[in-house]
């Protein structure tokens, strides 16, 4: 199953990357996203740890949404301001 995962904002420019594209033999969540990103990217974790806004497919979502083949992934931090 091979998905995409997008960063947006301050995580962009953290991460110093747009996107990457995520392979895994096994369906996964959210919630499993993120160590597995870790995992591969050990430098990424101080960032990654943060609260972030998890959007899939362009729709907001919690950690446990089952992630499908060919999924856009799009993580940013919060908005604020006023």
């Amino acid at each position: 199953m091979t998905f995409t995962v997008k960063f947006f904002a301050r995580l962009r420019e953290e991460l110093a990357t747009a996107e990457v594209q995520v392979a895994l033999a096994d369906v996964t969540t959210l919630a499993q996203l993120k160590p597995f990103l870790i995992g591969q990217y050990p430098h990424w974790q101080v960032a990654l740890e943060r609260n972030l806004l998890v959007a899939v497919n362009q729709n907001l979502v919690n950690d446990d949404v089952l992630l499908q083949a060919g999924d856009e992934v799009a993580l940013f931090p919060p908005v604020t301001g006023g």
